[in-house]
């Protein structure tokens, strides 16, 4: 969890319902623009002091789980996110203005929300909020009456099991829950498209993609854009895909055109299928090298494997961890109590305390998510010299992008770098770590960017309730090539809501954007370090230029509209997804090969 100042519309409103604010309505004097700099210096001032006391707050919630820590950290999140929505609302007396661009940016950011003039409309918006989480959390199958099953079983018999009428009886048992909430959540968008109206956007949509320095309409084009960049790699890896499901599951089940299935890709949603990598290695090419047995017959505790990742930091030339980084994270599971272990990085003032939370165990997989959250931790060092309202990534993409850089520079030279391997595996071993790797970031591609081209429909009113499901599945077919298991009731069926950031109203793009962005970042700190070879065997272990490139990235936070940003570490200013595909393709050069031989022998 990052604990970060810009404003988060499903949470604001929740706090509105406590300010004193009754109207949106600017006062009769006309402002100016000194006015709007004191506005601006005022509210800074007063939301720094309030993160920060939110953050320690929260910080503690989370680690000492109780009742009472639960209730203090709800008390100053909301009294922070009060005070953001009254800023929201003050905002807009300075509309109009001209203004320092830098001023005119924070007066933005700060408007990016949805607010509520009526109390009551606030009150109902935070009560539907609370009712569709509630909901989804407390969500479960029962198969039969006293035997029910919570998401998390559902989701392991999903990732290994190969029984196919088990499988479509977990999918569809999930999925029919959401219908229990669908009212509500009809309910939830059209109020909510009154507090993005009032705030001078035509939907929450519209409101959403005006968060990325560019018309809403043209974010739109631009998805579809670099979607339609991807998509024949995309295809590859679905047509591949396909022809290992037909010979796993027969003719009947997986056929030979058209969509597949979707509960047969290891995943409730489809959007990774990363577990089905057993079912489509390749024969041959695997290295044996196995990094977990490496790092447990080497007794690698916690603190090591965050000294490895915060090594790769340094050898780029920047600063190491504070010294309260190592004496306030939290890097081991406590024995004395519990804590939730999903991995997070926190910013708890804008100074130098950062702090990791995860229960770090020495694995492949936790080695590479501690590079990861690292991350953000150096994210959030690079932009403390910013103002309050920049002290965030570019676009909300940007975050999870740059642990991800750093993530694919853990290549087998790396490795033998730092100790980790004797000898790095021969170029053969290559296509099978980037088929595991393209099954995660490949795959989730067409997820996430439908996930948020439904809800733009949905807001904008051309998706009613009754076309919920049908217009889901047309994205789902469309982008996805994949079906409902099993016909549903269109009227009735809420598919889209069994995903739980439709269900909490959190935007999924900024995952698409994330996993586009990493392999352009990763491409351009490969050039800036000198290297030629393939871009999947590159890792900037070492290297100051590249280092010195991210830090200029780093060090602007939210200060410049993202493509300023990208161009700072780039020299490009839009994203490009010609890098993702450089990236796969020896991968895709063999799929190709291997969808010819399927085809050919399917001729026979």
């Amino acid at each position: 969890m990052s604990v970060t100042p810009k404003i988060i519309s499903t949470l604001l409103a929740t706090a509105l319902a406590a300010t004193g604010a009754t109207a949106l309505a600017a006062p009769a004097t006309k402002p100016t623009v000194a006015e709007a700099e004191r506005f601006l210096a005022d509210t800074e001032a007063k939301l720094n002091t309030q993160n920060n006391e939110q953050a320690r707050a929260a910080w503690v919630g989370s680690n000492f789980i109780t009742d009472d820590t639960e209730g203090i950290a709800s008390f100053f999140a909301e009294r922070y996110l009060s005070a953001s929505g009254e800023a929201a609302i003050g905002a807009r007396r300075f509309n109009g203005l001209k203004l320092p661009a830098a001023s005119a940016r924070k007066l933005s950011l700060l408007q990016q929300t949805v607010v509520f003039a009526d109390p009551k409309e606030r009150a109902q918006y935070a009560a539907l909020q609370a009712a569709l989480n509630g909901a989804y959390g407390k969500a479960k199958y029962c198969p039969q009456p006293g035997e029910c099953m919570a998401l998390g079983e559902m989701e392991k018999v999903l990732a290994t099991s190969h029984d196919e009428p088990k499988l479509k009886q977990m999918w569809l048992g999930w999925h029919a829950q959401a219908q229990d909430y669908k009212q509500k959540y009809a309910d939830y968008i059209a109020l909510s498209n009154k507090g993005a109206r009032q705030m001078g956007f035509a939907d929450t949509g519209a409101l959403w993609r005006s968060q990325y320095d560019m018309p809403p309409e043209a974010f739109a084009a631009e998805m579809e854009r670099l979607w339609q960049q991807v998509k024949p790699l995309y295809d590859a890896l679905h047509t591949y895909t396909r022809h290992k499901l037909r010979a796993t599951y027969g003719a009947d089940v997986v056929p030979l055109t058209g969509p597949i299935p979707s509960h047969l890709f290891g995943n409730m949603w489809s959007q990774s299928w990363t577990n089905l990598y057993p079912i489509l290695k390749p024969a041959t090419g695997a290295s044996s090298y196995d990094l977990t047995k490496v790092l447990e017959q080497r007794k690698t505790d916690a603190r090591q494997m965050t000294k490895y990742a915060e090594g790769f930091y340094t050898s780029l030339g920047m600063q190491k961890l504070p010294d309260s980084f190592w004496e306030r994270s939290l890097l081991t599971k406590p024995r004395d109590r519990d804590v939730v272990c999903h991995a997070s990085a926190w910013p708890i003032n804008e100074k130098d305390d950062v702090r990791i939370k995860m229960c770090i165990t020495p694995t492949a997989e936790d080695f590479t998510v501690i590079h990861h959250e690292l991350g953000h931790i150096y994210y959030f060092l690079g932009y403390t010299g910013q103002p309050f309202l920049f002290r965030n990534g570019a676009n909300d993409g940007f975050h999870e992008a740059i642990g991800d850089t750093v993530a694919l520079s853990i290549t087998p030279a790396y490795l033998k770098q730092i100790g980790l391997m004797d000898q790095e595996p021969d170029v053969t071993a290559d296509i099978p770590q980037l088929l595991e790797r393209a099954l995660a970031k490949v795959a989730i591609l067409p997820f996430a960017y439908t996930m948020d081209k439904w809800r733009w429909d949905v807001y904008a009113g051309k998706t009613k309730p009754a076309d919920y499901d049908k217009s889901w599945w047309q994205l789902r077919e469309q982008y996805m090539g994949m079906k409902r298991p099993a016909p549903g009731d269109d009227a009735k069926g809420f598919d889209a809501g069994a995903k739980y950031h439709v269900a909490a109203d959190v935007s999924y793009a900024r995952y698409f954007l994330a996993d586009m962005l990493q392999f352009q970042f990763h491409r351009a700190l490969c050039r800036e370090a000198g290297y030629s070879g393939p871009l999947n065997r590159c890792s900037v272990y070492g290297n100051a230029k590249a280092g010195a490139k991210l830090r200029q990235l780093l060090e602007l936070g939210a200060s410049k509209p993202w493509p300023e940003a990208l161009k700072a570490i780039s020299g490009e200013d839009k994203i490009d997804g010609n890098a993702l595909l450089e990236y796969f393709a020896p991968l895709k050069t063999w799929l190709d090969q291997q969808n010819a031989a399927f085809a050919a022998a399917e001729k026979q």
